[in-house]
């Protein structure tokens, strides 16, 4: 006789869809969460997926309103410029740490990275650059957990909101502020590599601050 306990359908591969598509942008800010059919994808009743949508309101992806079930929850400007705030704090500790830790590879691939900026690419091609080269000179700081923080982080932003900031950036200053940083990181001179660091995203932020003033999102 088969055991009941291995036929009850689980909320965590359902959990585990629902986030990862609102986390790419399949499912956008605002966008309906129906449960009746998302049971039907699964194949499973409504049980595991109202667990699923319970987790991912916990977790920050969902929200449920009176009357109208759960949505994908949308990102409030000033979450994320506080977001943007954090992200000063916990991006520069890792760099702190990672700069003595560089070896000339990882300068190396910091610095391809780099050459693959073109001018005339699209906003999403400079934002996964962008991610990238970040990405490339935290690693050396062996701290698995500071760098799941930061890809936490990123990820809670949301690709729309990235793009927002890569727009916000424009090209020749990311780029230019990046072959500051690295040249600092190549020089061994941590207090210098962080405090550009520390300039770099303190002006993003502060530029996307005045972008959503004048779209009038804050």
């Amino acid at each position: 006789m088969t055991d009941t306990k291995d036929t009850i359908p689980t909320a965590e591969p359902i959990y585990e869809a629902l986030k990862t598509a609102i986390l790419s942008g399949d499912l956008a800010p605002g966008e309906p969460l129906r449960q009746d059919e998302i049971a039907r994808q699964h194949g499973v009743s409504k049980i595991p997926v109202r667990e699923a949508l319970l987790r991912l309101e916990v977790d920050g992806f969902v929200l449920f309103r009176k009357n109208k079930g759960a949505t994908v929850r949308e990102i409030a400007p000033s979450e994320v410029l506080d977001l943007m705030d954090i992200r000063v704090a916990l991006e520069c500790r890792a760099l702190e740490l990672a700069v003595p830790q560089m070896a000339k590879s990882d300068l190396d691939r910091a610095r391809a990275i780099l050459n693959d900026y073109r001018e005339d690419a699209s906003l999403a091609d400079w934002s996964s650059l962008n991610v990238r080269f970040h990405q490339a000179i935290y690693e050396p700081c062996g701290n698995a957990a500071l760098l799941q923080m930061i890809a936490d982080l990123r990820a809670r932003l949301g690709p729309f909101v990235r793009l927002l900031v890569t727009e916000t950036s424009g090209f020749e200053r990311p780029v230019q502020e990046h072959r500051d940083i690295l040249y600092a990181c190549g020089a061994g001179e941590v207090g210098r590599a962080v405090k550009l660091l520390r300039n770099h995203i303190e002006t993003t932020r502060k530029e996307t601050a005045a972008l959503m003033r004048r779209r009038r999102m804050l």
